[in-house]
């Protein structure tokens, strides 16, 4: 059989970097929108002593098609050919609607920029979009070019995808010292807080999260509702008793009540204040910071705590070796972080930012006693400035370096390999045995011989030719689904 024809029919319907170009269009397509919900209101501290209340209210975003303004103030379509050579950048406007409320009467309503994003080459927002190969090369492009990368500046810059332990994935290991510690990363939008559950040598279970550092597990149990010992022992296991639950409840035996227990936790982290106003703030850590991904308030409570129970169990299983005990390095306990998921990390840390300088315009106007309408006030620059310096110098949010990267141009193959280049952000100077070896999960995913020699030796990877990669999915749509073919939420 002749694979070549395989080969040539795979080529024809897809790209290299078409899994970088689908990560891009799903974050105009949702991601951008998705953060303008997270920060939907803003309120001034300060306003007019005639006001009750006043909102700025975000809706609908969206992008628009690269274009460049010239120093006469006329815009037109641009093309990535003429970003080269002009030393420009290739972005596109994006356009915001706001709108502001005086004591819940809608002011104005308007249409804003607010400022520009950086276009991926060949995705559907770039203007080489469906370009056939004549016009291509009219344009002044190759048309064999894959695209996948950014224009800033007139250099071309491509955002190397980074592998990441997958979020909300309970994952129990041995450590050196041979004792066993479970580990879950609960992400939910800006949000990415590590849980860690051990058992010291007193036989008590310990879990730590944000400010809580090693808490009993049954008296955070009891803190979100599980109260009764019958109820904790059911929710672990209706098959079997556990002893080493119930040598932990019988330690916890006089932490009766709810507010019991949200005290004891209080007390343990040091919230140093009246009662009510200690107890008010253990509550807020508890619904806004344990397991984040299930959603914060207190209506989520009780599944959080049947979540807890869950991963005590696969802890306890695993510790009595009646488990076998999670491999890290196995490729479904990992998550490639690409383009669309980078930029919406930066786009979000940068939002917040535009949110409080319009918040702190807005207060300055106010106190030389005027009202100034909110569309004047929008800086655009802020915004683009921020993504630009990012792009431009690979300094990502979280103090990451090297995430964006000036485009090897050495060779057509030594361009598509770093556009198909996966770094692991473990630090290159340290042993990392188990993360630099080659996993036999890598196998048709990532390339088993392309990797540098040297201190980066197995951190830096190259994905495999014919790898795709599917795009992450939303958890509720999934659920939905399932719940659609007759799943039942457990009484």
């Amino acid at each position: 059989m002749d694979r070549s024809i395989l080969v040539k029919k795979y080529f024809e319907e897809k790209r290299f970097v078409d899994s970088s170009i689908q990560s891009f269009n799903t974050l105009l397509d949702k991601g951008l929108q998705i953060v303008i919900e997270e920060n939907k209101e803003a309120e001034p501290t300060i306003i007019p002593h005639n006001i009750e209340r006043f909102k700025i209210r975000f809706g609908r975003i969206t992008v628009g098609k690269p274009e460049i303004t010239e120093a006469d103030g006329s815009k037109r379509a641009i093309y990535p050919m003429e970003s080269r050579l002009r030393k420009i950048s290739y972005t596109a406007p994006i356009f915001l609607e706001v709108s502001t409320y005086i004591n819940d009467v809608q002011r104005e309503n308007f249409v804003a920029e607010v400022g520009k994003l950086p276009i991926m080459l060949k995705s559907k927002y770039c203007n080489l979009d469906s370009l056939s190969r004549e016009e291509l090369i009219k344009r002044g492009e190759d048309p064999t070019d894959p695209g996948g990368y950014f224009i800033v500046n007139g250099t071309e810059r491509v955002i190397v995808n980074v592998e990441d332990l997958a979020g909300n994935n309970f994952v129990v290991e041995k450590t050196k010292t041979g004792d066993f510690s479970g580990r879950f990363f609960s992400a939910a939008g800006s949000y990415k807080i590590p849980h860690t559950f051990e058992r010291k040598k007193d036989g008590i279970f310990y879990m730590s999260f944000t400010r809580v550092k090693q808490m009993p597990i049954v008296v955070v149990l009891k803190a979100i509702g599980l109260l009764k010992d019958e109820e904790i022992m059911k929710a672990i296991s209706t098959e079997k008793t556990y002893d080493e639950v119930i040598l932990n409840l019988f330690e916890f035996v006089d932490v009766k009540t709810q507010d019991d227990a949200i005290d004891y936790i209080a007390k343990r982290i040091g919230i140093a204040q009246a009662k009510e106003i200690r107890m008010e703030r253990t509550k807020d850590i508890l619904d806004k910071f344990l397991l984040p991904n299930m959603g914060a308030g207190d209506k989520m409570r009780e599944a959080k705590a049947r979540n807890i129970c869950k991963m005590l169990k696969k802890f306890i299983d695993v510790s009595n070796g009646q488990q076998n005990s999670d491999d890290k390095d196995h490729y479904m306990n990992k998550r490639l972080r690409m383009s669309g998921d980078l930029l919406l990390d930066l786009f979000r840390a940068n939002f917040k930012v535009l949110v409080g300088d319009i918040l702190y315009n807005f207060q300055r106007i106010i106190k030389r006693g005027k009202l100034p309408s909110v569309r004047v006030i929008i800086r655009d620059k802020l915004l683009t400035s921020r993504l630009y310096s990012a792009m431009a110098t690979g300094e990502w949010v979280g103090g990451r370096q090297g995430v964006s990267q000036r485009i090897s141009r050495i060779n057509f193959l030594d361009m598509v390999s770093h556009l198909q280049r996966v770094v692991s952000p473990l630090s290159s100077s340290q042993e990392n045995f188990d993360a630099r070896a080659l996993h036999c999960t890598h196998i048709g995913r990532l390339c088993p011989i392309e990797t540098p020699e040297g201190t980066n030796i197995g951190l830096r990877k190259n994905l495999a030719m014919l790898c795709s990669l599917s795009q992450n999915t939303d958890e509720k749509e999934v659920l939905d689904a399932i719940k659609s073919l007759g799943l039942q939420e457990a009484q």
